[in-house]
């Protein structure tokens, strides 16, 4: 599934990205992000910036979509407990393909009752939504997951969400 090249699972998506020409980066800082963001950042083929509140990012790579421009949302567990009605009234009613990766907190061992309260919700909203979304759990299996979901996303005309277990990125905090 992954290539040999992806050392890394940042690497995987970013190839994922550029394979599906998705430019447009839109986040809101979070440090199991941090890898992935500075290597969007470093390369020249994104555009990528910070947003004040994941709904402002969803409304821009809405917006994007709609003038032709692939784009992505990067945010944490947390975040995502602010979307469901952007998510509802714009992205599913519109039929945006707006893309989200969100960092998955509060499982395997996080301590803050916030985030795994959130974590416990997320997956139901979105599939109370519609919105299909993939959790990636191994490098191997990076490239393969985003890449058929970003297809999968505009040739439905349909929102998705990647979600980055810990048991990929190592992280916790």
């Amino acid at each position: 599934m992954g290539a040999a090249n992806d050392a890394t699972w940042h690497e995987a998506v970013i190839r994922a990205l550029k394979d599906n020409d998705v430019k447009l980066v839109v986040y809101v800082p979070d440090n199991v992000l941090k890898p992935l963001i500075g290597a969007i950042h470093a390369d020249d083929y994104f555009t990528a910036f910070t947003a004040a509140r994941e709904e402002e990012a969803i409304g821009i790579v809405c917006g994007a979509a709609m003038a032709g421009l692939r784009g992505i949302v990067l945010m944490q567990t947390s975040g995502f407990a602010t979307l469901a009605n952007v998510l509802a009234s714009l992205c599913v009613a519109a039929q945006i393909p707006a893309l989200m990766m969100v960092s998955e907190r509060g499982t395997l061992g996080d301590f803050q009752i916030g985030q795994a309260i959130v974590c416990r919700t997320m997956r139901p909203i979105l599939e109370t939504l519609g919105i299909e979304h993939h959790t990636m759990t191994r490098l191997d299996e990076v490239h393969f997951i985003v890449d058929r979901t970003i297809k999968q996303a505009y040739l439905t005309q349909a929102p998705a969400a990647l979600i980055l277990s810990p048991l990929l990125t190592g992280e916790r905090s």
